[in-house]
């Protein structure tokens, strides 16, 4: 008997959380640090978000270092910065820059989300980060 009230319950508390938000609610998430997104529960666990079907596409949120490191020198390249330069401007080692670009590493948390501002808007990135050297 108890275990057929513990399967009642159990699968309540499953199509509890299994069920939809009200339309126009909004969905908490959370970036972990792998860069994946998960979406976070009233109870406070975490579960994939739903799916929703889009292009691949090469990105700085791509797991492969390959795809990393041909996006990190595309965003260098379309600065028309040297490494060195490029290194110089985000306050990050020459060698960063060279292990992001050959694929021995790959940018993560901070510097891929600077990585992407960059790509969106550099005027606005190097300027934010020029204001940042000085008003030190």
């Amino acid at each position: 008997m108890d275990a057929v009230m513990n399967a009642v319950v159990n699968n309540a508390l499953a199509e509890q959380r299994e069920s939809r938000r009200p339309k126009g609610a909004m969905m908490r998430v959370r970036l972990k640090a792998d860069g994946r997104i998960v979406e976070i529960l009233p109870d406070g666990s975490e579960r994939s978000p739903p799916r929703v079907s889009a292009p691949p596409r090469v990105s700085a949120n791509s797991s492969s270092g390959e795809a990393d490191a041909v996006y990190a020198r595309g965003v260098r390249a379309r600065t028309k910065l040297t490494q060195a330069e490029f290194a110089a401007r985000i306050g990050v080692p020459i060698e960063t820059v060279r292990n992001w670009e050959q694929g021995k590493r790959s940018p993560r948390g901070p510097a891929r989300a600077l990585l992407k501002v960059i790509d969106k808007a550099p005027q606005v990135a190097f300027a934010v980060l020029g204001d940042a050297k000085t008003s030190t």
